[in-house]
């Protein structure tokens, strides 16, 4: 009887440290979107600043700057913008694949039942503002940017959540970036089947050949990062190649990357212990004994975290700090001169405000009131429709993943600024009206949010 009870407080103990591990986890996942979040609105404001001053010419002609890749007889040369573009965002869809992949393998979309409420709310924010955009576009030629206001900004939404601090409940943070991340799926998506070119046979086939290597990488136990980024370069260049958008293979990669580690914990807590006793006993006779024990632990440690998440936290601060504001300082550039106000009233501005603003709110709001009502899901602990609806005017700040779709849906520099004008006018305006929603339903003096 006293072994059983010892077992099953084991075990309760084992739960608890996964459920910490993982609280824990997410809240540096959280600060490292919030702080990042600071930084791409200060790059979009210097954009802005820059494309708007006397020195405006040259903030389009730099990114307009060729650069060349040889490598024997490959050669690729395209704009500084393309690079960005098509180059280093394909890193930032890598982020989103393994966010997608550990979300379902541990995080908030590992069961049907958890995952129901933030699927519903991404479904509802994606379809009513695609809905919106087409029905204010109806009849023109602008039909191609219905895509544009599906999208929600994941870290300038989080870093404005963040600025009201304890104030909003860890739940409601946790439901925000899971449908932000089924959001980002969403997103993904619509780029591979609705905004790609057309498709080259072979280098499909090779960039599936690529795929095939890195999932067998996989079951075959390789843990290290190098061969996967290898097979990762070649599958970028295939599926650029290929007529489907190259970030579209930074996805694809990721989902081959090892969820697994080699060490379980026990065996870590295990061999950790023996090597700690050796470096107590070696170190005040050999110090360099003392320093194999050490490389034994730091093995260990790499041993025991899944190279999944080993990889994603290295690359959160590359992302957060180098690729995205990069990505913001090229494309956020939009002159606003005294035809701004036309551009204001344009079609497509209007269907993408009012995607961003109202799709999302009533979208977003309306799927999980039904996800509710339906009993397929049920709200979080200390969270209430007042913040259900707070979260909904957050989701339409689409600026990253909006303006991405913005350059594949006009290729016409004009109607791409006037695209660029509406997202940057409707996510200032559901960022500002999204903190002041969350405000106003919680609680100072407590810290504890309003559930009624």
């Amino acid at each position: 009887m006293h072994e059983h009870d010892s077992m099953k407080d084991d075990n309760k103990g084992r739960l608890e440290h996964i459920r910490e591990r993982v609280e824990t986890q997410f809240q540096s996942f959280v600060r490292m979107e919030s702080s990042g979040g600071i930084v791409l609105l200060a790059c979009a404001v210097i954009a802005l600043i820059w494309a708007n001053s006397p020195w405006g010419d040259s903030y389009y002609l730099l990114w307009k700057t060729k650069l060349g890749v040889k490598f024997g007889t490959l050669e690729m040369t395209h704009p500084l913008y393309h690079w960005i573009n098509d180059g280093l965002m394909a890193l930032f869809f890598f982020l989103v694949g393994l966010e997608i992949k550990r979300e379902v393998l541990v995080g908030e979309l590992n069961t049907v039942r958890r995952a129901m409420l933030p699927v519903f709310a991404a479904v509802g924010g994606m379809l009513l503002p695609a809905l919106i955009y087409a029905v204010v576009n109806r009849g023109t030629e602008f039909t191609d940017g219905w895509g544009i206001p599906m999208a929600t900004d994941i870290a300038f939404a989080l870093a404005i959540m963040a600025m009201l601090g304890s104030r909003v409940p860890l739940a409601l943070k946790v439901f925000l970036t899971a449908v932000a991340i089924v959001d980002d799926l969403g997103a993904v998506l619509v780029i591979a089947f609705f905004y790609s070119g057309n498709l080259a046979g072979n280098m499909l086939l090779a960039a599936a050949g690529c795929l095939a290597l890195a999932y067998i990488f996989n079951r075959a136990g390789v843990r290290s990062p190098l061969p996967y980024a290898v097979v990762g370069i070649c599958t970028w260049y295939f599926v650029h190649e290929s007529g489907i958008h190259a970030t579209i293979a930074g996805v694809l990669v990721a989902l081959t990357i090892p969820a697994s580690s080699v060490l379980r914990v026990p065996d870590f807590i295990i061999r950790c212990r023996r090597l700690l006793t050796k470096l107590e006993e070696d170190t005040p006779h050999d110090s360099h004994h003392g320093n194999d024990w050490v490389v034994g632990l730091e093995k260990a440690c790499s041993q025991v975290e899944p190279p999944l998440q080993r990889i994603e936290h290295a690359l959160q601060p590359w992302i957060a700090y180098l690729v995205m504001p990069l990505f913001a300082l090229a494309n956020a550039g939009v002159v606003l001169g005294a035809d701004a106000l036309s551009h204001a009233g344009h079609s497509v501005a209007i269907g993408i405000g009012g995607g961003l603003l109202l799709g999302k709110l009533v979208g977003v709001s309306a799927f999980t009131w039904l996800a509710v009502n339906l009993g397929v899901a049920e709200l979080p602990e200390q969270v209430g429709w007042g913040q259900i609806i707070g979260v909904a005017m957050l989701c339409g700040v689409g600026f990253t993943m909006s303006l991405f779709i913005a350059n594949l849906a006009f290729a016409d520099a004009e109607l791409l600024a006037t695209a660029k004008l509406g997202i940057l006018g409707a996510s200032l305006i559901a960022g500002f009206v999204g903190y002041f929603l969350l405000a106003r339903t919680a609680s100072p003096q407590s810290g504890t949010a309003e559930t009624a």
